[in-house]
Parts: C-alpha cells; sequence; structure tokens
C-alpha cells in the first residue's frame, strides 16, 4: 500500500489541499487531480519541457517534482496565466508570429518564457534562447517562438 500525504498550495492564485500518494508527480497533480490538462507530459525525464510549470515564479519540470514538494508553495500552469481565458501578448505573438504549429510544446515554451519576460521585460536574443532551452520543439525550428518572444517582449 502507497503512503499518502496531504499538501495544501496555491494553484493558479487559489489555495487547494490534495491527499495523494506519496510518489506522486506534480505534473500528475496537476493534470488529473486537479483536471488542468494545459501542462503537457512528453518524455516524463525532464529532457523536453512540456511539462513546465512556475514554482514561486520559477519554471520547473513537473514531471521531475513530486506533488509533495510543492507543499507549502504557488504553483501557476498555463491555465494561471490567463484566467479570464484571454490569451496573454505572448501567447498572441506565437499565434501572430507562427510559433504555434502542433501546439503540444507551447504550454511550456509559454511558461519559460513568462518567466523571463517576468525578471527581464527587454531580453536579448541570446538570452531568450537560453530560456528556452529547456523547452523542445519538432514543428518550428524555434525562430519563429524567438520571434514571437521579441515581440511580446517590444509590445509590453
Amino acid at each position: 500500500m502507497s503512503k499518502t500525504v496531504t499538501i495544501k498550495l496555491f494553484l493558479n492564485g487559489k489555495p487547494e489541499e490534495a491527499t495523494v500518494a506519496a510518489n506522486m508527480l506534480l505534473a500528475t497533480l496537476i493534470r488529473d487531480y486537479f483536471g488542468l490538462t494545459g501542462t503537457k507530459i512528453g518524455c516524463g525525464t525532464g529532457e523536453c519541457g512540456a511539462c513546465t510549470v512556475l514554482l514561486e515564479g520559477s519554471p520547473v519540470n513537473s514531471c521531475l517534482m513530486l506533488a509533495a514538494q510543492a507543499d507549502g508553495h504557488s504553483i501557476t500552469t498555463i491555465e494561471g496565466l490567463s484566467p479570464d481565458g484571454k490569451p496573454t501578448k505572448l501567447q498572441e505573438a506565437l499565434v501572430e508570429e507562427g510559433g504555434v504549429q502542433c501546439g503540444f510544446c507551447t504550454p511550456g515554451v509559454v511558461m519559460s518564457a513568462t518567466a523571463l519576460l517576468r525578471e527581464n521585460p527587454h531580453p536579448t536574443e541570446e538570452e531568450i534562447r537560453s530560456a528556452i532551452s529547456g523547452n523542445l520543439c519538432r514543428c518550428t525550428g524555434y525562430v519563429k517562438i524567438i520571434e514571437a518572444i521579441k515581440k511580446a517582449a517590444q509590445e509590453s
């Protein structure tokens, strides 16, 4: 029998509590327990970045983190960036610049780029590349993603 733990966290700004298996991953908690399926599980080994969420404002791979490690912390998912359902400037720029194709990597890219733009509203291309280096995209070749992040930075 698996041990359970009760955790309290702020998920997208709301206090939440969950009793889950001690070995449950944060990505599973987000997707299966809370039903926030914007966070994707790609590789499950921290290589692709599709599961990126913000922990206290910093990007983390939720497939590598136990849900219990989030106890007492603030987690923001892609759904938490626009609670009213309206796309952020970054999301709009990704669509306008063609930085979205299949869309599987997009939530993770958005989370990484959001963290960057909050910390550094006017990043260089090198800083953008570094910030999204943990997010793999097999469709776009990154040029359009980088252009979209630049555009979002200029518009803010």
